[in-house]
């Protein structure tokens, strides 16, 4: 190493341990980069990221929004195959989770802002995912295998103005790989522990008649990770992803370019395993086998159920096979879409551009993740709650968009216009039933029969109760522009003005309840209009400044778990913020600071009730209710992401997210409207990642050995609005170590062998917890009723996977 590397070196050293406080705490770990950083090919320190959160292609750091960007890189480095994979905290600011214990949709949140039950017809999500620029309506399917991503874009904050309705906690942005023209691809494949494999093929073909197609295949297969006891049925945790997409770009003429893409995609999983953590754990009197057969098979007043001797109490400890067989089949998600993307150059200063799009998205739910961990045990009584759903959605989208620059100004303009129609039903029949004594158990049949408050009520298609289902049909209209106006005599201030109107209507009825046919009719209508102010000042070539006021909206709706349709209103968040964008030694270090201040009126907020008595003739029913929390919500948070080169092939990153939520009590529906203390869900106070990058070329043509090893930690959190329950800390280790671009022939040809892992260490926590079950409820007259007394129930993280990976680029 030279002396001016070495000297490089110790400067480096002092600036990260100045920089790196402001990006994890002393009892934090450092936190883990939301940008690419490899190191530019001149060796002058990192290279531009390139985005488009402005709707035009622009340099990350020059740009005044908080943006973390997930690159190909970071995707293999980390083994993400979808979503989920990301709820690990690579963003510390973006969570993922499930919604319940269920793969097939998910719950995405960024700063603060994420929402506890979006799984509905009725009702909108608080940030928006796109892919490529296309809005997706629904939250099931969002966990499909992701295609051959070029970049996935973690915009934070409020994106009201380009993104429009549903932003308001921020927007995550799926912008896949483009047609190249000439003949290329990779070929991938792969083996892992619990029957893992995965494959995957990405072919672009030479372009013929200004046409360029591509084509992309993705598998991805995991078994299950906590088995079940009962022959013929799934185990927990498994899924089976197959997907395929085709592109064609299409240039008929300078300045003109027409892209067409379809996908489909099928994701069979099933839920995460939902185990006992304690059993009366608040020491209510339990009452004896004796007791409750004295009391005809009843609970006396004022004592709780004994446990099945077959139930374990695992407490802390992740289960790896289930005590209670159940019937586990598996849910199945079908996406598929085609859109189209139109580019014409008018001329220098202005290019229109269309993006019009048709998706859908069906789901066939099945989640018996409970057992007999989830009910409570009397003689013969029928346990284990299998929940059912069935839900279709279809949706059409157009945007129009003029962008362009002229002496002093870039401005874009836009309209939007978005529909869907969607319909669910579903039921919750019981699967299983105790004998006399909670020695041994039977499954009843998937076919209803007897009454439906005394017999089975059946999960087979075609011979099933069906207990709830909606529909609701949604229109929505915008028209946006923004603009950043430089002044020619201060070159170095850039002022940016935005706006967006937009009409929002909605109508939808129930048609059942409890199983019984209703006609329960919703209705939404609301227009509102969302500014944005940005002043951004370039400080120098390197070090740019930035303050922004923004508000977000998120649409009102209804509840389809409520008796009646219930409606909400919208909630609006107005958030002001200050940040700052540097590049500092010569590019070697990257610093990137943000503060904010968010206020939200009008908080949706789920009050959850599961009838959990088995006495009870409502016995697995699920009722939600919606109430908008009176005053405001505030939300502030800090951010920082770090990149640091420190020599050739070695780059350190880290980030942190420090995020405080407070919403006012609300009306509790469930408990006569008592004020309660409501919580913001999959938000920790700190989160932080940090992750190192080594490459070392090998004396075998262009190779290099690269390492990759990640840390991410978040706090305790809650994980329903109105418990005070908190989940685990965490802290996951992921590492991939890799010999790459190995030459196989003269043709260019490469290899790349790799071996990953996701959570090194194997640890284990919770990241779901519910104490709805731990406490009595009361009745109608105001008595205590201690029927459904059990104890808390958790879902935990997946258990440690590993794998080899092979790919082949042509």
């Amino acid at each position: 190493m030279s002396n001016a590397s070495q000297a490089r070196l110790r400067l480096l050293s002092g600036i990260a341990a100045l920089a790196l406080p402001f990006a994890a705490n002393a009892e934090t770990p450092a936190a883990p980069a939301a940008e690419p950083t490899t190191e530019n090919a001149d060796g002058q320190g990192l290279t531009e990221v390139v985005v488009t959160a402005t709707r035009r292609e622009t340099n990350l750091q020059k740009t005044p929004i908080a943006i973390s960007v997930i690159d190909p890189v970071i995707i293999k480095d980390r083994h993400v195959q979808s979503l989920l994979d990301l709820g690990d905290g690579a963003i510390p600011s973006l969570r993922v989770a499930t919604f319940e214990a269920r793969q097939s949709a998910l719950t995405i949140g960024i700063r603060g802002i994420v929402p506890f039950d979006q799984n509905q017809t009725a009702r909108d999500t608080g940030v928006g995912v796109y892919i490529d620029g296309v809005y997706l309506g629904r939250s099931q399917g969002l966990n499909a295998a992701l295609f051959d991503v070029a970049r996935i874009e973690v915009l934070r904050g409020p994106q009201g103005t380009l993104f429009g309705r549903n932003t308001e906690g921020g927007a995550l942005s799926v912008v896949t790989a483009a047609p190249t023209g000439k003949f290329d691809g990779t070929l991938t494949a792969g083996l892992g522990n619990f029957g893992a494999y995965n494959g995957q093929f990405h072919v672009n073909l030479p372009e013929f008649a200004n046409i360029s197609l591509k084509f992309d295949g993705v598998s991805q297969h995991q078994d299950a990770t906590v088995s079940n006891p009962l022959p013929g049925s799934y185990g927990w945790n498994y899924y089976n992803r197959v997907g395929g997409r085709a592109t064609a770009l299409w240039k008929p003429a300078p300045g003109l370019s027409v892209t067409v893409a379809y996908d489909q995609a099928k994701d069979e999983n099933t839920p995460f395993y939902s185990q006992l953590v304690n059993y009366n754990p608040n020491k209510y009197n339990v009452a004896t086998l004796a007791q409750i057969n004295a009391n005809g098979g009843k609970l006396p007043a004022d004592a709780i159920a004994p446990l099945s001797p077959l139930v374990v109490v695992a407490g802390g400890r992740r289960m790896t096979s289930a005590d209670i067989g159940v019937p586990q089949q598996l849910s199945v998600d079908q996406t598929h879409g085609v859109s189209s993307t139109i580019k014409w150059e008018v001329a220098p200063s202005l290019e229109l551009r269309s993006i019009t799009a048709w998706r859908g998205v069906t789901t066939d739910q099945w989640d018996n993740s409970g057992g007999g961990h989830r009910t409570v045990f009397l003689p013969n009584a029928k346990f284990s709650r299998y929940s059912l759903s069935w839900m279709d959605q279809h949706q059409f989208s157009q945007e129009f968009q003029a962008v362009g620059s002229v002496p002093q100004l870039d401005y874009t303009a836009g309209l939007y216009y978005y529909t869907e129609k969607a319909e669910e039903t579903a039921a919750t029949p019981t699967s299983n039933q105790w004998n006399a004594d909670g020695t041994a158990y039977t499954i009843l049949s998937p076919i209803v029969t007897g009454t439906v408050a005394s017999g089975n009520q059946g999960w087979a298609p075609g011979s099933r109760f069906l207990q709830r289902g909606s529909r609701a049909n949604a229109h929505s209209y915008a028209a946006f522009a923004q603009a950043t106006f430089t002044p020619d005599a201060f070159d170095a201030f850039h002022l940016t003005l935005g706006g967006r109107y937009t009409k929002d209507k909605r109508e939808g009825t129930l048609f059942l309840v409890s199983g019984k046919t209703t006609n329960f009719p919703f209705t939404f209508d609301n227009s509102r209009f969302d500014p944005m102010v940005t002043a951004a000042v370039d400080a120098s070539d390197t070090i740019h400044l930035y303050a922004k006021y923004a508000t977000g909206y998120r649409a009102g709706g209804a509840n389809s778990r409520s008796q009646t349709f219930a409606s909400f209103g919208p909630e609006v968040v107005k958030s002001y913020e200050v940040g700052s964008k540097m590049d500092l030694l010569d590019r070697h270090v990257r610093l990137n600071l943000a503060g904010y201040i968010m206020d939200r009126t009008g908080t949706q907020i789920d009050f959850d009730n599961v009838d959990t008595n088995t006495a009870s003739p409502t016995f697995g029913n699920h009722t939600e209710e919606t109430r908008n929390a009176p005053g405001k919500s505030k939300i502030r948070g800090l951010e920082a992401d770090v990149t640091i080169n420190p020599v050739d092939g070695l780059t350190l990153t880290g980030s942190y997210a420090y995020t405080y939520t407070d919403v006012p009590a609300t009306a509790n529906p469930f408990k006569n409207n008592a004020l309660t203390k409501v919580f913001v869900v999959f938000t920790p106070r700190n989160a932080a990642s940090a992750s190192l990058d080594y490459e070392l070329p090998v004396a075998i043509g262009e190779a290099k050995a690269r390492l990759h090893i990640d840390g991410n930690y978040s706090d305790a959190m809650y994980s329903f609005q109105n418990e005070p329950v908190k989940t685990d800390s965490s802290f996951i280790v992921n590492g991939r170590l890799a010999l790459a671009d190995l030459p196989l022939n003269d043709a260019g040809t490469k290899v790349t062998l790799s071996l990953w892992v996701r959570n090194l260490f194997d640890e284990t926590h919770i990241y779901r917890r519910s104490n709805a079950n731990s406490s009595p409820t009361l009745n109608n007259n105001g008595s205590l009723n201690y029927g459904g007394v059990l104890g808390d129930y958790a879902n935990f993280n997946p258990p440690r996977t590993i794998g080899l990976e092979g790919a082949i680029k042509f």
